[in-house]
């Protein structure tokens, strides 16, 4: 992976790593991002899911996404991911501060053409979601296909940053009578709730039992 001025770490790189194993454990235990590309000088941030096999991740949507007919070009985009994992909360205004994972990712996306490319990608995608599911679904048909745009993203550089603990403080200011330490905070699954219109006696599947515990 090439490392160029985009992808340094300025502030606080102590927290920081451009080692591939921290970027990819950040990557793979979350399934939202947000791509940031340029049109005509226009700024544009767009939420997506994505799936990741080792340094490229695919993005997909409908076949008419402004978004992905501009990036199927080629065009520079970063694409970033973020877990807030605690308030960190502080006995001053200004110490205050949040327990978090993050990467950005800078490289170049283009659109997938050949057909069986295409439905593993989806598959790496769904799997990245919630993995199991993919076998138990029907495969998009060819008329769904049509309607849908994938594109391969390849992490040309890219960096995490992680911060974790308490509160640190002026030391003038511990003597303050003010509560302070970390509230934590997780994305969590609740109880699966069924569709009204599932067949009779259909079995939550164990993907899903496993998901909520995991």
């Amino acid at each position: 992976m090439n490392l160029t001025e985009r992808s340094k770490l300025r502030r606080l790189p102590a927290r920081g790593s451009h080692e591939l194993e921290a970027i990819y454990k950040i990557l793979d235990a979350a399934f939202l991002g947000h791509i940031g590309f340029c049109v005509d000088g226009q700024p544009f941030v767009i939420p997506t899911l994505f799936g990741r096999e080792d340094d490229t991740l695919f993005i997909h949507g409908s076949a008419a996404s402004r978004m992905l007919r501009q990036l199927e070009h080629g065009v520079p985009a970063c694409i970033t991911v973020t877990h807030v994992d605690g308030l960190v909360l502080a006995r001053s205004a200004f110490h205050h501060s949040m327990n978090y994972r993050s990467v950005v990712a800078f490289g170049t996306a283009r659109k997938i053409e050949d057909s069986e490319r295409k439905m593993h990608a989806l598959e790496v995608v769904s799997d990245h979601l919630i993995r199991g599911r993919w076998d138990d679904v029907r495969e998009p048909n060819e008329k769904e296909m049509k309607q849908t745009a994938v594109l391969e993203f390849t992490i040309e550089e890219a960096s995490a940053k992680v911060r974790t603990g308490g509160p640190v403080d002026d030391e003038e200011d511990y003597a303050l009578p003010v509560w302070a330490g970390v509230l934590p905070l997780s994305l969590k699954a609740q109880p699966a709730q069924a569709d009204p219109r599932l067949i009779a006696e259909t079995k939550l599947p164990e993907y899903i039992e496993r998901y909520r515990s995991e």
